[in-house]
């Protein structure tokens, strides 16, 4: 997937969201904006879109986690600033895979690998993580490959 440079797209959704005094869409562009740069510093890299796509894919991760111990704290108020995090990092996103596009991809993988047993799990999933990052959970993915090959 072609797009323009991902971090360039999120300065440019920060001036905008500046501009338009939208504090919550701000901040949450800000949290992404520290994550690429914490993941930057500590690495000594300079992220490529597929490394910012990774960030964002687990910082969406990081905050379903957080939706489900706040619904469980009882902590609604919480919940729903997790929730308008996830809208902002999901604008960044590529758009998600149908789970008949996810079982093609996993078809065509497992052929390609020859997979034919759960421990060629990691052969499968080493093709099909660049294809599915930001676009469908990787664990799912991984509970539906683990079905077809046992």
């Amino acid at each position: 997937m072609v797009h323009a440079d991902l971090k360039q797209r999120i300065a440019e959704a920060m001036k905008a969201a500046m501009r338009a005094r939208d504090s919550g869409r701000r901040d949450a562009i800000r949290l992404i904006q520290a994550e690429i740069q914490r993941v930057e510093v500590d690495e000594r890299i300079s992220a490529d879109d597929g490394r910012v796509l990774a960030i964002l894919d687990r910082m969406t991760k990081q905050r379903r986690d957080a939706i489900a111990q706040y619904e469980g704290a009882a902590r609604p108020d919480l919940a729903a600033r997790e929730r308008a995090e996830i809208a902002v990092i999901a604008d960044f996103l590529p758009a998600p895979l149908s789970d008949a596009e996810i079982d093609a991809l996993i078809d065509a993988a497992i052929a390609a690998t020859g997979a034919a047993t759960a421990r060629d799990l990691g052969k499968v999933m080493a093709v099909l993580k660049p294809q599915l990052q930001g676009r469908a959970d990787l664990a799912a993915a991984s509970t539906r490959i683990k079905s077809r090959l046992s």
